[in-house]
């Protein structure tokens, strides 16, 4: 399961929502081996004004977070933090000093999905990758 959250400036963000989402989701579902119908995006479009970012940034300047049950390996992890980075230049043209990437990580028991506690979820799928 994960959760992920994309905060950038309106007018750089909000035209490359859907071409974002998908990099974003074919790099989970290879990495962390999603099955390919478990999206869950939000999108944080942001006044220039609200979006405070060190020199050095551009107006592309895009934040990742990802919220998701522990259990993944930190060398799967930093596999997908690269991808994440070569992707976003090769396809959106966003350079990596416009991007970071945070991964939360919170035990199943935290999680309330479909009526039940994520550690009684029957999943589809393996975390421990």
């Amino acid at each position: 399961m994960a959760q992920i959250k994309i905060y950038g400036i309106r007018e750089k963000l909000n035209p490359i929502k859907a071409q974002m989402s998908d990099v974003i989701h074919s790099a989970v579902v290879e990495v962390f081996q999603f099955p390919p119908d478990k999206r869950f995006h939000r999108f944080f479009s942001m006044d220039k004004e609200d979006f405070i970012y060190a020199n050095g940034r551009s107006d592309a300047y895009t934040i990742i977070e990802i919220s998701m049950f522990e259990g993944r390996t930190a060398d799967t992890k930093k596999q997908l933090i690269r991808l994440l980075f070569r992707t976003f230049k090769e396809q959106l043209g966003i350079s990596p000093e416009d991007l970071e990437i945070t991964i939360f990580e919170t035990p199943k028991h935290n999680w309330g999905i479909r009526g039940v506690p994520g550690d009684e979820l029957a999943l589809n799928y393996k975390v421990n990758v």
